[in-house]
């Protein structure tokens, strides 16, 4: 890429150091899942580490989606797929680490330079084709293939991200029925919920290349539930690919399943049309020129470095010291012993003293002030409190024998994860528990006009601005200056994040996961997000 500071970033105040044992060096980017650093392992090689977002990790219905996650990464292996090195879906917070893969998205490399040449198209397609079948050979459909899954390296294209990877011969419906992916590279079976096998992935690769060669998605931008409608409905417009690519693409996004290419022969129809350029290994050079310059990885952070204190050594004493030198040491140790328990006898008297005028003088003041509590708990605030005279304010100008206020300190707000919370215009969402609601009388409420919004009657909104990843301090600041009680759609997007106070002193976060609002005043608009809510916060 360009510029190494757009890919690695420095760690927040709220970002870890170190987790499971890996250091962490920058910050790689963040996403309504959670973050993903840059770390090594102990021979120096650079991992990507995916931490869970602390929220999500108690839901178990998340935990198990990640657990599944780890599964299918460990089944994969391949030239063309991002290695899985380590992993805990026990972890608090969970975690995974993947080698890391220098190059730009495709979807990064298509924004900054325009859509790809047919070469580098056909190399994608040939790399992708092939990582599709290590995938699929070790039983696993990724089901969210697209461009920001598919990372340019100097050698060739990786798949990455088996977030919703599912097992070939497990079932492929959620537990609510609903689709799982990303609208604009869906098959059409996944977008109606439908059976998703090997070849839903084939129909996404056929989107992706497209996207690589045009620079846009081939089904259009807009609202999901739109584009969905486009690909479950209508024959994609080939006509303005490069004629040399539209045979393969159209085999790719044929609307029966069983009809479609396999990654196989995506491989060997691509490698002829390559040539002799593809028994040469002409890859690598077609790379450079898409992806750029490599970046230099920042190197290993060294540990910390242990403080040792040195012994002390006795000075070496010259050899033939005489009598009179031995005298003179031993009559100066006993001088010094007599000297020292003197000094701590008086210390010791002087001491019992002011112990026996302390305690009268706190005896007086209990009298003075009545019955009090006995016990561990008054000890521990007679054991707090400083000696001074009774008659006087101490040097704070406070009174003896006046209670210190407590130093236990409170406890940290805990968040409560709600992901998949669907809001339209007859149901709402509550702060506080049961969130659901079927009625409009919730705290947070979807409304479309003219334009739509989300609105209040009791809690004030704002929106989060900059980079992705917010928490409790970002919701704090953001509400500082809030947009009020109604906050308009229009500049939001899917992981767009918006903050809700409601009066009880509760935070809560929404991450916009679909927003459909392309025809407001129809009666089918609605947005779903995950919601996380931190109690008196």
């Amino acid at each position: 890429m360009d510029n190494a500071t757009e890919v690695f970033q420095p760690l927040q105040v709220d970002d870890p150091t170190l987790v499971a044992g890996y250091r962490l060096a920058a910050r790689l980017g963040a996403g309504g899942m959670g973050r993903v650093y840059l770390s090594h392992t102990r021979g120096g090689r650079p991992v990507a580490i995916k931490v869970v977002r602390p929220e999500l990790a108690d839901d178990p219905d998340f935990r198990r989606r990640f657990r599944r996650e780890i599964k299918a990464a460990r089944r994969v292996r391949g030239a063309y797929t991002a290695e899985l090195i380590d992993a805990d879906a026990e972890g608090a917070p969970p975690w995974l680490a993947t080698l890391y893969v220098s190059g730009p998205s495709l979807a990064e490399a298509v924004a900054r330079h325009g859509p790809l040449p047919v070469p580098a198209v056909l190399w994608l397609m040939a790399g992708v084709a092939e990582a599709l079948q290590a995938i699929h050979g070790a039983g696993i459909v990724h089901r969210d293939l697209k461009p920001s899954n598919v990372l340019l390296a100097a050698d060739g294209p990786r798949v990455i991200d088996f977030g919703i990877s599912l097992a070939s011969d497990a079932t492929s419906h959620t537990a609510t029925g609903a689709a799982i992916g990303t609208p604009s590279f869906m098959a059409p079976e996944q977008a109606s919920a439908g059976e998703v096998t090997a070849a839903s992935d084939v129909f996404a690769l056929g989107q992706t290349a497209a996207f690589a060669a045009l620079g846009e998605p081939l089904y259009g931008d807009g609202p999901a539930v739109n584009v969905l409608y486009r690909i479950v409905h209508s024959e994609p417009d080939l006509s303005l690919l490069p004629e040399q690519l539209r045979p393969v693409v159209a085999r790719c996004l044929a609307a029966d399943p069983e009809e479609r290419v396999t990654p196989a022969e995506v491989v060997a129809w691509c490698r002829q049309r390559l040539g002799r350029d593809a028994d040469a290994g002409a890859g690598p050079s077609v790379w450079r020129e898409v992806a750029g310059p490599e970046v230099t990885v920042p190197p290993p952070l060294p540990d910390p470095t242990p403080v040792h204190t040195l012994p002390l050594l006795a000075r070496p004493q010259p050899a033939g010291t005489d009598a009179r030198r031995s005298r003179r040491r031993s009559t100066a140790l006993v001088t010094g012993a007599v000297v020292t328990a003197g000094a701590l006898l008086l210390a010791g008297l002087a001491g019992l003293a002011w112990t026996v005028k302390d305690a009268n003088d706190r005896l007086g003041h209990r009298n003075a002030a009545g019955p009090s509590a006995s016990g561990p708990a008054a000890s521990a605030r007679s054991s707090a409190s400083s000696p001074a005279p009774a008659a006087t304010s101490g040097a704070g100008g406070r009174t003896p024998g006046s209670s210190e206020p407590s130093r236990t300190a409170s406890a940290p707000p805990q968040a409560v994860p709600y992901p998949f919370q669907w809001l339209d215009e007859k149901n709402s969402l509550d702060i506080e528990e049961p969130v659901e609601r079927k009625d409009r009388k919730g705290d947070i409420r979807f409304v479309c006009g003219a334009t739509c919004a989300l609105e209040s009657d009791t809690s004030v909104l704002a929106m989060v601005y900059g980079k992705p990843g917010a928490g409790l301090d970002s919701c704090r600041i953001a509400l500082e200056r809030p947009e009020g009680r109604r906050l308009p759609l229009a500049a939001a997007a899917a992981g767009s994040e918006i903050c809700v106070k409601h009066p009880s002193g509760d935070i809560a976060l929404l991450v916009i996961q679909v927003k459909s609002t392309a025809l407001p005043k129809s009666g089918s608009s609605f947005v779903t997000a995950d919601m996380t809510v931190w109690r008196a916060a």
